[in-house]
């Protein structure tokens, strides 16, 4: 039998491995920072936490010369720029910083459209990135501030429309992850698979809460849901093989990692899975 300490850090390594492993392409974050030195923007564009100015001058230090030269001349037209040109400039890089899995720049600019043009849309476009820039970074002060600018957009688009089951799946995700009452958080996302019993994220998440809080038996019948009736990604085998393995079900937790290693196609990956499934086997 597994102390609940073991079963706790089985659980922690396994989440972390597979941010690190299954949703990076390139380790940006490893690449030595470049000297060339970020444009400075103007105080009314930093929030508190992360602003603007820092997120582009990380980011810059973490793409190719020629793409941050290109970035300090889109952020200086960007500066220049009024009305809706200013708010198109911002949809432009945020597009572009995404382009590079930069999410905290984009997330930033993409607060910036929602807040020249609040609209549903904007604002759950917002609160998407902000989740994907939450779930990338490492950094506990730009994880929790990112969180938070997710809650906000997601509570923004809540107000413009109280039945829109993508506002109300990313509020869910931001209150089960630390954002409001878990509780409540799981109720609302229950209720966005009620009425929407294929949303993807929903279930993912309801799945994710079920390996945190420990309900592997729920976490297996969640994910292999999905796997049957939604859809088959890396990420839900990996997590449906983490579930198996802290149950002890060693055979079914090699087939499902056997099966995520395959459709990853990911040589950092294929080479931990291949491990993982050496020690299960023993």
């Amino acid at each position: 039998m597994k102390s609940p300490r073991t079963t706790q850090i089985v659980i922690v390594a396994s989440i972390v491995l597979l941010v690190g492993f299954l949703f990076s392409q390139d380790i940006k974050g490893l690449v030595k920072p470049k000297e060339e030195a970020a444009a400075v923007m103007p105080e009314e564009t930093q929030t508190p936490g992360v602003s603007l100015t820092e997120a582009s001058a990380t980011a810059k230090n973490l793409v190719s010369n020629a793409a941050a030269k290109e970035f300090t001349s889109l952020e200086t037209a960007y500066q220049k720029a009024e009305g809706e040109n200013k708010i198109s400039q911002a949809k432009v890089l945020a597009q572009k910083w995404d382009d590079l899995e930069q999410a905290i720049p984009s997330a930033l600019y993409l607060e910036e459209v929602a807040n020249g043009q609040p609209s549903l849309v904007n604002w759950v476009n917002a609160g998407a990135r902000f989740l994907k820039a939450f779930d990338n970074t490492q950094d506990s002060l730009s994880k929790a501030v990112m969180l938070q600018k997710a809650n906000v957009s997601y509570t923004n688009a809540i107000a413009i429309d109280s039945t829109d089951l993508d506002a109300k799946t990313g509020m869910g995700i931001t209150m089960v992850n630390g954002a409001g009452a878990p509780m409540a958080g799981i109720t609302m996302l229950l209720d966005v698979v009620k009425n929407d019993p294929k949303n993807f994220k929903a279930n993912m998440n309801l799945g994710l809460f079920a390996i945190k809080s420990g309900q592997f038996d729920k976490a297996i019948i969640r994910f292999e849901n999905i796997i049957k009736n939604i859809k088959a990604t890396p990420d839900t085998y990996f997590y449906l093989a983490t579930a198996y393995e802290n149950l002890g079900k060693n055979p079914e937790a090699i087939n499902a990692y056997l099966q995520s290693k395959k459709l990853a196609a990911n040589p950092t990956l294929s080479s931990f899975i291949d491990k993982k499934v050496a020690e299960l086997k023993k």
